[in-house]
């Protein structure tokens, strides 16, 4: 324990700060270990209880603080590009949206305790407009008590920490390859999640020149829009006639969906990985004509195709099971 003392009495805090950093950033490097160890220093008197409470809300405050104001400025496009990099693609975005529509700002407060929420949740606070104070105390909550949580348990749990550390520097260089040997595991089977994944993404897609032509020629296709509520809420605006069907939600209005016609769904996710989900559920269930749309409602918005504003929230669930009626597709 000698090397690991004398190292954690010159670098404590430095080193809790920059791996605290490095992950609220979005680096994959778990800081909860390196909390928890220096909640064991603390007990021995090694670190400073308050100092590394210090380090870790510091920490976390600027991280996030990027994270918020690129939000603010940049809006879904700092999420997707996220999702892009996430080796959960089918979960980043769309479930921190969820808990983001349940709980709203105070999501902050327990974000940390959940490692896609805390990447995630300070970006789409900014992207719907959470203002400056609601995300200075909610997150600064939940940074205290992320850090309090870590260092609470490492103090707790001291003697079995440092007995656990004691037999790592015994092992020497062979548990240093013990652990890249468990991180590239996790990775390797977060990989091949993603890859199997993303098979489901390869169905065919309309593009927004071939669903414009379907509308003009009146052939009545089924449009719906499985984006999240606060994502709509955000953009207000939808395509003309679209359903409004919530993702979760799906199951529940499956019998008011036609097999005869064809059905278009769209999202604002990476590779429209929200409406490829929704479409394989559709094609299990007997469905033969279902089809996401290629680039999803950004792709529709930047042809200049027509869009119409979104009915009040208050009507969307009573909209997501009534059907267009042939005047109101035409």
């Amino acid at each position: 324990m000698h090397e690991f003392a004398s190292l954690a009495d010159k670098y404590g805090l430095s080193l809790v700060f920059l791996n605290v950093l490095l992950e609220q950033l979005g680096v994959p490097v778990p800081a909860l270990p390196t909390v928890i160890v220096a909640g064991a220093l603390v007990a021995a008197g090694r670190l400073s209880g308050v100092g590394v409470l210090g380090a870790v809300v510091a920490a976390c405050m600027f991280a996030n603080a990027v994270w918020y104001l690129a939000g603010l400025r940049y809006g879904n496009a700092v999420m997707k590009a996220l999702c892009r990099i996430s080796l959960s693609p089918d979960s980043c975005v769309r479930q921190t949206e969820i808990q983001f529509d349940r709980f709203g700002a105070t999501l902050l407060v327990f974000a940390k305790f959940v490692p896609l929420l805390s990447t995630i949740a300070p970006p789409l606070a900014g992207a719907m407009r959470v203002g400056w104070p609601s995300f200075l105390l909610f997150n600064s909550l939940g940074s205290v008590a992320w850090g309090a949580a870590g260092i609470g348990a490492g103090f707790l749990f001291h003697r079995q920490i440092y007995q656990a550390l004691a037999h790592l520097e015994a092992a020497g260089a062979m548990s240093g390859v013990l652990l890249l040997l468990l991180v590239a595991g996790y990775v390797l089977f977060k990989y091949w999640q993603r890859r199997r994944f993303y098979k489901v993404l390869r169905m065919a897609r309309i593009s927004v020149d071939e669903l414009h032509d379907l509308m003009r020629k009146g052939d009545q296709p089924v449009i719906v829009d499985v984006r999240s509520p606060s994502v709509r809420a955000r953009d207000g605006r939808r395509i003309p006639g679209a359903l409004l069907i919530d993702f979760e939600s799906i199951d529940e209005h499956i019998q008011d969906l036609p097999t005869d016609r064809d059905i278009i769904l769209y999202c604002t996710c990476p590779n429209e990985a929200s409406a490829a989900r929704v479409a394989k559920l559709l094609i299990d269930r007997g469905f033969t004509r279902v089809r996401p749309l290629q680039g999803g409602f950004e792709a529709w918005t930047e042809a200049g195709l027509s869009v119409e504003e979104l009915p009040m929230l208050r009507a969307e669930r009573p909209a997501a099971s009534r059907m267009p009626s042939k005047a109101e597709n035409d």
